[in-house]
């Protein structure tokens, strides 16, 4: 794996990617960007917590679960060597695959034998709460990327592009707003926005024709984990639409 930076744990951040490259997969499915593994982190001789979910590893698969967590993490040393890591509260731990899972390729049927995975942006990135506790407990700031403006330039686009036709996948599942924005509307001009295709129960979660170059395949864009799975702080309105798809839409899909 190709090595990006490193995280607070001193571990390498790395590129995580779709390792079942054969083709015929049914589906294509796009996110936002890559996870990690997670550890609470407490104080030498105490259970205190200093940081509840610090991120000390590359999730070992693209749209992971959370299985293994704690064979990961005890083989990690803590930052600077103080103190004790454990596995994070499970909420942390893999609930973008979770949510994967069970409520967007179980309602269509599909197995992950049958779906190319694949983010925006292949590898972990520091969001403003590891920032912020990490300076709070006076750890130095790793070479670790902050999440980047701009998630995906033509380099990358191509690149996933490349991922898409190789999977010779039908379908094309994007999670949220930004693989609208940064990857399916600038290629293929569909629209950047997941309302914009409609926000309620008649709209929502529906199959859009286009072109990918000699053949057409079909767009079905989806909100993202994290409103789907009610995961931390969420849209209501998208996770009820996409609980209603689930059991009343999804059937007329595939």
């Amino acid at each position: 794996m190709k090595t990006i930076g490193t995280f607070p744990s001193g571990q390498p951040i790395q590129i995580v990617k779709q390792t079942d490259c054969t083709p015929n997969k049914r589906v294509f499915v796009l996110g936002v960007y890559a996870s990690a593994v997670h550890a609470c982190w407490f104080c030498q001789n105490c259970k205190k917590p200093r940081i509840t979910a610090l991120a000390v590893a590359s999730e070992p698969e693209i749209f992971w679960t959370g299985k293994g967590a704690a064979a990961i993490i005890a083989k990690i040393a803590p930052p600077n060597n103080t103190g004790c890591l454990e596995p994070a509260d499970g909420k942390f731990n893999g609930p973008s695959g979770k949510t994967l899972d069970s409520d967007i390729l179980a309602p269509l049927r599909i197995s992950r034998a049958d779906a190319w995975l694949c983010d925006l942006v292949p590898y972990s990135c520091m969001n403003p709460g590891q920032k912020k506790a990490l300076k709070r407990e006076g750890l130095p700031i790793p070479d670790w990327p902050e999440v980047p403006d701009c998630l995906a330039d033509d380099t990358r686009r191509d690149e996933i592009r490349a991922e898409l036709t190789a999977s010779t996948a039908t379908i094309l599942i994007t999670l949220g707003d930004k693989p609208l924005q940064f990857f399916a509307a600038p290629l293929f001009g569909t629209k950047r926005r997941l309302a914009d295709y409609g926000d309620d129960v008649e709209r929502y979660g529906q199959l859009h024709p286009f072109q990918l170059g000699d053949r057409q395949i079909k767009l079905l864009p989806l909100a993202h984990p994290r409103q789907i799975g009610r995961l931390g702080i969420h849209s209501e309105k998208w996770a009820a639409l996409h609980e209603t798809w689930m059991t009343t839409t999804k059937p007329r899909i595939i």
